[in-house]
């Protein structure tokens, strides 16, 4: 076993499973994709670490404990279409796309998104769309079974519901620091949602999302 193929089985074991990450799926995923091709140049070193990983323009690739946490939560099948808002680096919408069907992901960095597409294509790995939007700008469309919102929303946004199907599920981190609520909002019917708290958290907030009314005295 390589240097490199130790520490990848390191941080699933003694980070991934720690967190309660016991899908087998999501851990064949966090395996089969190689993270140390998604991570910037400058912090190699840390590419199976417990931390969260700085990309520039405010944002951070996730811990792999959360990105499992994520994936185990969210259980998208092989048919699924799958959405991830934040591509970040790459390495989520990776994972994604070894769970599920159809792999859509939005960046509103338009240097992000080449650089994710870039990492992509050069892992070889095929059936992801990554577009540069914003998604506050995008029409939603009922077409998702799953929906992983990468970065917090200071206050709970609906919208993001319309983005799911019937028995589609949405995975979101909301509040604000030292304590965000990570949760999963199931659409039960056409009508109906169901919110489940996960755990607690702390990410950097989706670039346009609503802050949270000052308080008034």
């Amino acid at each position: 076993m390589t240097d490199v193929e130790a520490a990848r089985l390191q941080m699933i074991e003694q980070q991934v499973r720690a967190w309660d990450v016991l899908d087998p799926r999501v851990l064949a995923a966090l395996a089969a994709v190689r993270r140390e091709q998604f991570v910037p140049k400058a912090y190699a070193g840390l590419a199976f670490a417990d931390t969260a990983i700085p990309l520039g323009f405010g944002a951070h690739m996730l811990a792999p404990k959360v990105e499992g946490r994520i994936l185990q939560a969210l259980a998208p099948e092989p048919d699924d279409a799958a959405l991830e808002i934040g591509t970040g680096s790459g390495f989520f919408a990776a994972c994604l796309a070894a769970m599920a069907g159809r792999v859509r992901s939005l960046e509103i960095q338009p240097v992000l998104a080449d650089q994710a597409r870039a990492a992509l294509d050069a892992a070889g790995i095929a059936g992801i769309a990554v577009d540069t939007a914003d998604a506050f700008a995008v029409t939603p469309e009922p077409v998702y079974d799953a929906v992983a919102i990468t970065a917090s929303l200071p206050v709970y946004d609906p919208r993001f519901e319309g983005w799911l199907r019937p028995g589609g599920r949405l995975f979101v981190v909301v509040g604000s620091a030292p304590a965000m609520e990570a949760r999963l909002v199931t659409k039960v019917t056409a009508q109906a949602v169901r919110h489940d708290s996960l755990f607690e958290t702390v990410i950097e907030p989706l670039r346009g999302a609503r802050a949270p009314d000052p308080f008034k005295f």
